[in-house]
C-alpha cells in the first residue's frame, strides 16, 4: 500500500509538471475585428468541445488585432480590413490573409413607414460629404418614383470609432466619388464631413431610431437580428440591389486573387451588392519564430481548416455569409501555404 502511494504521488508530481505546458499547447490566442465576433464565438465553442482546443478570442478592433499579430502577443489576428504597406513592413515577415466570411454595410433610416429607399452611389457620397440636407432632394427623389419620401430634414449619423465597418463604408465611397476620394478618403476613422458620431453598431442604430430623419450604416447581420429598415443601392451595372446574404454572396463572384487580399465594394458581379467585403484571420506564413512550438503552429492550421470548410456551415444562420466555392478554395489554399521551419503542416 505505501508503494502504492508513492507511485501514485509520483504521477501527480509528474502531471503537475507537465500539465502547464500541455495545456499552453492547447490554447490558441486571437484578437481583432468585432464584426464575426458572434460567429467566432459560436464557432470556437463548437471547436473546443469537438477537439478539445480552447480558442481565446478578444473582439479588440481590427487594427488592434493587426497591432497584437505584429507584436507576436497573439497567435492570430481578425481584422475586416486588408493590412496596408506599413504594416506588413512592420510585421517583418509575409502574413496570410484567410478570408472566413462576408459581410454587407447597409444604408439604415428613420423615416414614417420606413419605405424601402433606392440610392444611387452619388446620393450616398453626397449625403456624407452633407450637400443632400433633405430627403426630398431630387438626388434621392429622381430613383424612387412611387416611393413616399417625406418632406423631413437628414440627419447623418457615422461611426465615431475606428472600425472595419467604416473602412469598407469609406472604401466604396472613395470608389464611386472622386470628391470623396479627394476630401475624406478611406479608412477605419475619418474626419467627416458633416453628421453626429456613436460608437459601434449598437450606438449608430440607437441614434437612428430616436433621430427622425436620420441615416447611418451598420453591418447587414445586426440590421437583420435588429429589424432595421435598410435601403437598396445601385451597383456598376446600373442594379438597384437589397443587401442580402445572397446578393453579399454574389458580389464575390469576381476574380479572386490567391493572396485574397481583394476588396469586394462596388463589385462587377451583375447581382452583387456593392458595399460588401471579406473579413479574414491573419498569421504569419511561417510559424517558427520567438520559440514557439510545431504543436502550436499545427493546431493553428488545424483550426483555420476547420474555420473554412466545417466551421462555413454555421455562417447563413447567424446571418453572415459564407464563402463561395471560388473563394473557399483560395482560402483552402492558403490555409495549406503555411509552413514550420520550412515544412507544411497540414498532413
Amino acid at each position: 500500500m505505501g508503494r502504492f502511494k508513492e507511485f501514485l504521488f509520483v504521477l501527480i508530481a509528474l502531471s503537475g509538471l507537465v500539465s502547464p505546458s500541455f495545456a499552453q499547447e492547447q490554447e490558441i490566442l486571437g484578437a481583432g475585428a468585432s464584426f464575426p465576433f458572434l460567429l467566432y464565438s459560436k464557432m470556437f465553442d463548437i471547436y473546443g468541445r469537438e477537439y478539445g482546443v480552447k480558442v481565446n478570442y478578444q473582439a479588440i478592433g481590427s487594427g488592434g488585432g493587426i497591432r497584437q499579430l505584429i507584436n507576436k502577443t497573439v497567435d492570430f489576428g481578425g481584422s475586416d480590413v486588408v493590412m496596408g504597406e506599413e504594416d506588413l513592413k512592420a510585421a517583418g515577415a509575409s502574413v496570410i490573409h484567410v478570408p472566413i466570411c462576408a459581410g454587407a454595410i447597409v444604408i439604415t433610416y428613420n423615416l414614417p413607414g420606413n419605405p424601402e429607399v433606392r440610392l444611387t452611389p452619388d446620393a450616398v457620397a453626397d449625403i456624407y460629404l452633407g450637400r443632400v440636407r433633405k430627403w426630398n432632394d431630387p438626388r434621392i427623389v429622381s430613383s424612387n418614383q412611387g416611393v413616399p419620401i417625406p418632406d423631413l430634414p437628414l440627419t447623418v449619423i457615422h461611426r465615431s470609432d475606428g472600425s472595419g465597418t467604416t473602412f469598407i463604408f469609406s472604401d466604396y465611397l472613395s470608389k464611386v466619388s472622386r470628391d470623396w476620394h479627394a476630401t475624406v478618403g478611406r479608412g477605419t476613422a475619418l474626419n467627416w464631413p458633416t453628421g453626429l458620431g456613436a460608437k459601434g453598431n449598437t450606438g449608430v442604430a440607437g441614434l437612428v431610431r430616436q433621430t427622425p430623419g436620420s441615416v447611418g450604416y451598420v453591418e447587414l447581420a445586426y440590421a437583420l437580428r435588429s429589424n432595421m429598415a435598410f435601403g437598396s443601392v445601385k451597383n456598376r451595372k446600373g442594379r438597384f440591389v437589397r443587401p442580402s446574404i445572397a446578393s453579399t454572396s454574389a458580389a464575390m463572384s469576381i476574380d479572386l486573387p490567391s493572396d485574397m487580399m481583394v476588396s469586394l465594394t462596388d463589385t462587377e458581379a451583375p447581382e452583387g451588392y456593392p458595399l460588401a467585403g471579406f473579413t479574414w484571420v491573419l498569421a504569419y506564413k511561417e510559424q517558427a519564430y520567438q520559440n514557439r512550438t510545431e504543436a502550436k503552429a499545427r493546431e493553428l492550421v488545424r483550426l483555420f481548416w476547420w474555420m473554412t470548410h466545417e466551421g462555413q456551415k454555421y455562417a447563413e444562420p447567424m446571418e453572415y455569409v459564407p464563402l463561395s466555392k471560388g473563394a473557399g478554395a483560395k482560402a483552402e489554399a492558403l490555409v495549406r501555404s503555411v509552413t514550420y521551419d520550412g515544412r507544411g503542416l497540414l498532413r
